[in-house]
Parts: structure tokens; sequence; C-alpha cells
């Protein structure tokens, strides 16, 4: 039956939905070319302090938190794909507000309507994404959510090299209109339809997405099979089939956040003047934002061969060497630039001066900068998202998915804001060396808790976590 399932339409959902990851990405990394312009541009009501950066960098991850709240009730109440698409509105208004900024207040109020869409992405579209893909191709489509949203980072690192800010804002509204129209003629999820007892559109939604030749009615049985064996109470969370995976997918998201990859994005151009390193700050942004990119590439033709533990072990280490490295330079190395003089530096370096001459040494952090976002990117941040989406219990998936991105942004929000302070108070080695220990603790926990799902179709997952024995099937 395998043979006669087309996945072209499959596909051209997953991108539809995955559109929304592009803006989010777009949108979380929008500090780090713009906050240079800011700093050199000639209106007063613009510039920045270190307290003002640190709440323009971290408030993104405040909203989102409350977005991803959002997600908790709107997956269950209106479904996967209209939650994605209510999530353009709070996006294209933020994106407005920040285009059309006359002060600070402005820019604050629109980063934090992103990061509410951002949130709700972050908790819509894996679970969407999850649910209509094929057990075959769940890997590889599970990875695109982490891969598109790498897309709009890079996109906004690109576009930062040669558009004013404003214009950054506004181009960040197209996505969001190709996302909406695309979506209208996209199925909603078999599996929520089957929550809700509409069998008839449940059929049909799996018919439109397999092929009317391919064996959708048997996938259909077991997806139903699945969902009326359980009902969720308040009292199942006490049973390892919904404590055990909530728990793990909660930790996995808060440690994904402890590696302190979002305010290394965010302050990515800003860092990158602190360690003073002799290209220019915005060329190193796009440069890390190429690595990026290939790197989840590698991760999502990896993640269905080579197995989503042994990714994340890969992705742990590369992190710990590369931030030892960090650590070690900007310990050793004389730091001014990160302490007292943070918003003076960025002033003077994009006000005009020519930097200092090249000297090989100062490309340690950018080669460490490049090794994190390698590292992350093939393991901890994928792996993390299409984890989630998979082992989580499907009569509570929309409720534990948003409460995952809850602790998630919120952690992320908590190091955003701090980030600068710390850099300001103990120089720049001080929170990389933290990141270093967290890496550590993210192998040990790889090791203990995270479940092998390759191959395996989300009801054997369930029933792994139901029975405590191994998976029901016999390898392949």
């Amino acid at each position: 039956s395998a043979a006669r399932i087309r996945h072209g339409r499959l596909f051209l959902a997953v991108f539809s939905a995955v559109l929304g990851n592009f803006t989010f990405g777009f949108a979380l990394v929008f500090p780090s070319p713009v906050i240079p312009q800011l700093q050199k541009g000639d209106d007063p009501r613009l510039q920045m302090d270190i307290h003002q950066i640190s709440w323009f960098g971290s408030i993104f991850t405040l909203g989102a938190a409350l977005g991803g709240i959002s997600a908790m009730v709107l997956n269950d109440r209106v479904g996967r794909k209209i939650s994605i698409m209510l999530s353009g509105v709070p996006s294209a208004v933020g994106l407005l507000v920040m285009g059309a900024a006359q002060n600070f207040w402005m820019l604050l109020w629109g980063r934090f309507l992103t990061g509410i869409a951002g949130g709700i992405t972050a908790g819509s579209i894996p679970v969407y994404v999850s649910e209509i893909s094929h057990p075959s191709v769940r890997g590889a489509l599970g990875s695109c959510p982490q891969i598109t949203a790498v897309f709009g980072s890079l996109a906004l690192y690109a576009l930062g090299l040669v558009l004013p800010w404003r214009w950054l804002a506004v181009a960040g509204e197209i996505p969001i209109v190709i996302m909406m129209i695309l979506l209208c003629f996209m199925p909603t999820s078999p599996r929520y339809y089957v929550m809700k007892g509409n069998r008839a559109k449940a059929v049909k939604s799996l018919e439109w997405l397999r092929g009317p030749n391919s064996d959708y009615l048997t996938e259909f049985n077991k997806i139903e099979r699945s969902i009326n064996s359980q009902g969720a109470q308040w009292s199942d969370l006490k049973t390892p089939l919904y404590y055990k995976p909530i728990l793990i997918s909660v930790f996995m998201r808060f440690l994904q956040q402890m590696t302190g990859i979002t305010p290394i994005l965010v302050y990515l151009e800003p860092i990158f003047h602190m360690t003073a390193i002799s290209l220019e700050p915005k060329y190193d942004a796009a440069l890390v934002g190429v690595v990026r990119l290939m790197s989840v590439v590698i991760a999502a033709s990896l993640m269905d061969k080579a197995g989503r533990k042994a990714l994340l072990f890969t992705s742990g280490f590369l992190m710990y060497i590369a931030m030892l490295s960090m650590t070690m330079y900007t310990h050793k190395t004389s730091c001014s630039h990160g302490n007292l003089t943070v918003t003076e530096g960025l002033t003077s370096t994009y006000g005009g001066s020519t930097g200092p001459a090249f000297d090989p040494i100062t490309l340690i952090p950018l080669i460490s900068s490049m090794v994190i976002i390698f590292g992350y990117a093939l393991g901890w941040g994928p792996i993390t998202w299409l984890l989630m989406s998979e082992i989580l219990p499907l009569g509570a998936r929309g409720v534990a998915s948003g409460l995952c991105v809850g602790v998630s942004w919120i952690t992320a929000f908590i190091l955003t804001q701090l980030f600068m302070h710390v850099v300001e108070a103990y120089g720049l080695f001080a929170p990389f060396l933290f990141f270093c220990v967290v890496s550590v603790v993210n192998i040990i926990f790889t090791a203990k808790c995270v479940p092998e799902t390759k191959g395996r179709t989300l009801e054997e997952i369930e029933n792994y976590f139901r029975t405590g024995r191994t998976f029901t099937i016999l390898d392949s």
C-alpha cells in the first residue's frame, strides 16, 4: 500500500503550514540587524540603552509564552489548521506596528504581537504536521518547522544587509499573506476530526492527503481505535501514558532553551561586536545563518536514518565543545567591549569606524558560533519539536503542546532578558560558561530519558508509554 501513497498533496499542506514558522524565524531575530541600525540612526526616540535593548530582545519570548498558552485552548477548540491561520493576525499587525514605529513603545508592542503569533505557531504547526504525515516521511517532515524557521532567520540576515530596518518589517508581511491563502485550501487534521466525532470528514481529509488508491481506510481505522480507546481526564495524568511523555516533552523544551540559543540568535550581531571580530558583524551573522540552514537540512536527511537519539547526542557534544571554546576565548581576551560599554560600543562601531586590522585569532568566536548553531540545528533544534509532536498522548496533545511552548518561551524570556545584564556585569564568558554546563546536562538527559521513535507510528509510541515495555512491532 505504501507504493500507492501519493505524498504530493501532503507536502503542499506541510509547506502551507510551515510558512508560519518562516515568519516566526524572521520575527525572532529581528533585533539582530535592527539594534545596530537604530543605534547609529538620527532619531533619538528610537535609540536604546542597555535596559531597552534587553526588553526589545526579550519581549518577543514573553509574547510567545502567551501564544503558547493560547495554543493550548485553540488547538482543541478550533483545530490545528485554524489556529495556524489565526496566528497570522497578530503577526501581520505586529510587523506593521514595528515598521511604522515612532517611539520605543511601538517597537515593543510590535515585538510582543509577533511573539504571540510565534507562540501559537510553535504550539500548533508541529502537531498539525505530525498528525497529517505518513510514518514513512514523518521524521523528515517533522523537521520542516525548524528548517523554515531557519530560512526565515537567514532571510532576515540577508535582507538586513541591503534594506533599512522599516522595510524589513514590511518584507515580513509577504509570507503571512501566502500562508493565509494556501491554508484556505488545505485539509484539517484527520485526528482532530475523529476527536470531534466527524468520521466522514476525517476519511475525506485522509483520502485527500494519501491519494484515493492508497490504503487510507486501514490507517483511518487505526487512528479511530487509538483515539476512541482514550478520553483524557485530569485523573489520567497519574498514569505513565500521560505524565511520562508530558514530562519528557516539557523538560526537553526547557533544556532546549537553556542552551542559550534564543539570546545568542537575538543578539548575534552585538555578540560579534563584543568579541571584536575583524570581519563586519552583519556579514558574520549572515554566515552563521547559512551554516544554520545547512545543518537543519542535514538533520532532516538523517532523522529517519540515524535516529533521534544519535542526533541529540551529537548535537549536545558539538554545543559543549563550542560553548567551552567561546568561554575560554572571551575569558582570556580583554573584553571591555562586553562589560560597561555595550551601547556605546555599538554606537561607535556602527557609526562608521573602519574596525581593527584583520587578526586570525578573532575568527575563534565566529567559528565557535557556527558550531553552536550547527550543533543546535542538527539535533536539539528540530528533534525537540518533532519528539514533542510524536510522544505526546493523542488525548492531551493540544493542551500538552501548548504547555510545552509556554514553558519554553518563559525560559527564553528570562534568559534573553538577563543575557545583556550578565554580560555587562561579568563579561561575555559568564553566560557561555553556563550554557556549556547545560550542554552536558542535555547529553545525560538524552541518555536516561528520551525514547527512540524512529520508524514508529504515533499509536505504537503511545502504547510504549502505556505498557512500559519495548515497542510492539518487530524491528525491520
